[in-house]
């Protein structure tokens, strides 16, 4: 696939050199449960030299999303995707009133698209919310695309087939937004949104060895139906 973003993405796009931290994980849709996060960086030992880099949807559905922002705003060592939450929040679509001008400020300002690479020991990657059209070079991708891409098929929902089950990279993208019963770590796409706020797991991928670390939710925040949850078997792909 091309891997040039179109000029209209470049502007919200940014690139990192994974080289300058100790350990890069790549964490899956918090959804406003900070506990959840809280106990992912202690479980998967992160550390201030590490850098975390999410995949958006850090709001909406759990108990404190204000949190959540505060968290990852205030880390020096965190970076963020915005996801399709944040886009609902910010075209007004759905509101929280707990997040300030200033947390919706910064929301506004998350890329839609971070990467790195090839380069200091990694391959080229690509952090975006929803994921790629492997029908199309990254270059006719609009913002909703990259926030929103599930399923090839405009009538297919959850039943397939996924734009990961045909994309062929590089770069290999890492992605939430579909929601998975275990993470997929493919070739080309490493699956994160394990649905802890659907009573599954919070997720981390480590980018250095392609380590797993997950949490398990105390509670259901949120019921969903399980023809919405994507079958995937542990390490799968």
């Amino acid at each position: 696939m091309e891997s040039r973003l179109s000029d209209a993405i470049a502007a919200q796009h940014r690139r990192i050199d994974p080289g300058r931290w100790d350990e890069v994980y790549v964490i899956g849709d918090v959804h406003g449960c900070p506990d959840a996060l809280d106990a992912l960086v202690d479980e998967a030992g992160i550390g201030d030299e590490d850098l975390l880099v999410f995949v958006g949807d850090l709001v909406r559905k759990g108990p404190d999303s204000a949190s959540v922002v505060t968290r990852v705003r205030a880390a020096e060592n965190a970076l963020s995707v915005r996801g399709n939450n944040e886009e609902k929040l910010l075209r007004g679509e759905r509101t929280l009133p707990e997040l300030d001008e200033a947390d919706m400020e910064w929301l506004r300002s998350r890329p839609v698209a971070i990467s790195w690479g090839p380069g200091s020991g990694y391959d080229a990657g690509l952090v975006v919310h929803g994921g790629v059209d492997p029908r199309m070079p990254l270059a006719a991708h609009t913002v909703d695309d990259l926030q929103t891409a599930r399923c090839l098929d405009p009538d297919g929902g959850y039943d397939g087939p996924f734009w990961y089950d045909s994309y062929e990279g590089p770069p290999r993208v890492f992605f939430g937004h579909t929601v998975l019963s275990d993470p997929l770590c493919s070739e080309w796409a490493v699956g994160l949104d394990t649905g802890y706020v659907y009573g599954g797991s919070l997720t981390a991928y480590r980018l250095g060895d392609g380590t797993v670390h997950r949490v398990e939710p105390g509670r259901t925040e949120v019921e969903r139906a399980e023809a919405k949850i994507v079958s995937t078997g542990p390490g799968d792909g």
